[in-house]
């Protein structure tokens, strides 16, 4: 961390030339109403612990029982570790602002903070055409899966995607530190968040918007499309199936994944596709608090209550957590 805010400050400091440039921004958070604060310290804290502790279970689970250490589940331990790392950028921060007071972040902190808030967000789009991509060989091709899922594809899928959206974040935080920030340094955001850093900027953007423009399609786009051949063939092959039975027992193994993926792109097309406020900085936030906060949280839920492995992974981990308390408390007596 210490060595990208060395980095970012170099580099920016090459850039800057003459110009008085600002050291801190002022991030105004969700809304600047005081009696709101308290409410919205206790949301956002209780929606925190929500996604720590369900997706950290998750990630216990499949650490713990042999059973779960296929393709499918270290995938979605991935998912749930980036899902808890996205959350930590932000949150975090924002309580502590709004219990101290105290709405300044530096410039080095708020740039780190938008790489890796944008590593996660990137990293959790091409996970869901990973996670598709393993459904489609499970369900179109089941006799020769484990042959196709080596543990080499494997890290390879874990790894490709975590190396791209480091690649991505890397792009677009070099490109940010290039301008220069003059008179204005409060931010419209409860966190720094890219599109509202370049609002502030006094320098040209056109080429950080180009940019954000052409990767953001590319990383919506080839994931989605991987999804969407994914899924096809997976209809296709189950309709093929004769038996009802078959039919289901071949689309629940895949039902988890498909409401994820549901999830996520749906709140891209209603914020960003036809937001219903007329202030784009409400767009931004309402984006930012879905993608980092309601999502997270949602997908502990919709893989434990929909998934009847991880159900019974999670019920056997509670109960011997319950025979352990039960036995201390029998020898304490």
């Amino acid at each position: 961390m210490k060595t990208l805010c060395f980095i970012l400050q170099d580099h920016r400091n090459m850039h800057q030339g003459n110009h008085t440039t600002i050291s801190e921004f002022i991030l105004l958070g969700l809304s600047n109403k005081a009696e709101q604060q308290n409410l919205l310290f206790v949301l956002f804290l209780g929606m925190y612990l929500i996604i720590v502790l369900g997706n950290g279970l998750i990630i216990l689970a499949v650490g713990l029982d042999s059973y779960l250490h296929t393709p499918m589940y270290l995938f979605l331990a991935n998912l749930s570790f980036a899902d808890i790392s996205s959350t930590s950028t932000s949150v975090p921060k924002m309580l502590m602002n709004i219990q101290t007071k105290s709405q300044s972040i530096s410039y080095e902190s708020c740039i780190t903070q938008m790489y890796f808030s944008i590593v996660f967000v990137v990293i959790d789009n091409f996970l869901l055409g990973v996670m598709a991509y393993d459904r489609f060989v499970a369900i179109c091709h089941p006799l020769t899966y484990t042959t196709i899922m080596h543990s080499r594809l494997c890290v390879l899928l874990t790894v490709i995607p975590w190396f791209l959206s480091n690649m991505v974040a890397l792009t677009h935080t070099l490109l940010l530190t290039r301008l220069v920030f003059c008179d204005s340094n409060a931010l419209p955001h409860f966190f720094c968040d890219l599109a509202p850093l370049l609002k502030l900027s006094c320098t040209d953007t056109m080429v950080n918007e180009l940019v954000l423009f052409i990767v953001g399609l590319s990383v919506i786009s080839f994931p989605f499309a991987l999804i969407f051949f994914s899924y096809a063939c997976i209809v296709k092959a189950v309709l093929r199936i004769s038996s009802a039975e078959g039919k289901w027992k071949a689309f629940s193994t895949c039902s988890s994944h498909l409401t994820v993926v549901l999830l996520f792109y749906g709140t891209i097309v209603g914020v960003y596709f036809f937001p219903s406020s007329t202030h784009p900085e409400d767009t931004d936030k309402i984006g930012a608090v879905l993608f980092t906060v309601v999502t997270p949280m949602m997908n502990p839920f919709i893989y434990s209550l929909r998934n009847k492995d991880m159900k019974g992974t999670l019920r056997k981990l509670i109960n011997k957590k319950k025979k352990k308390v039960t036995s201390f408390d029998t020898m304490s007596i």
